[in-house]
């Protein structure tokens, strides 16, 4: 058990350790993707009409519509004579026997 968790920390170390030393390199490899793609970004225009954050800006009126409006109950009815319903359900007798 001991053996196992000495080769964990064997292996997490030497990844941490290629981390570490890679470190400066990525940073500025980061920092000069930041600075190149920045130039890249659009320019924001102001808004137009009322401001959004503004509490006594007018909006359209909110409307409701039902969600279950065209909902008809589908439970169950009195039961029909069987006998009746399979009759109608069976295919028709043929007349050449």
């Amino acid at each position: 058990m001991f053996t196992q968790f000495g080769a964990k920390l064997a292996a997490v170390r030497s990844v941490a350790a290629g981390v570490f030393r890679s470190r400066p390199a990525m940073l500025a490899a980061v920092s000069l993707g930041t600075l190149t793609l920045g130039g890249c970004l659009p320019t924001t225009v102001p808004l137009v009409g009322a401001d959004p954050a503004d509490p006594s800006a007018r909006v359209a009126g909110v409307g409701y519509r039902s969600t279950v409006a065209p909902y008809s109950s589908l439970r169950p009815a009195a039961p029909a004579p069987w006998r009746e319903q399979n009759d109608r359900a069976a295919p028709a007798p043929k007349s050449d026997r």
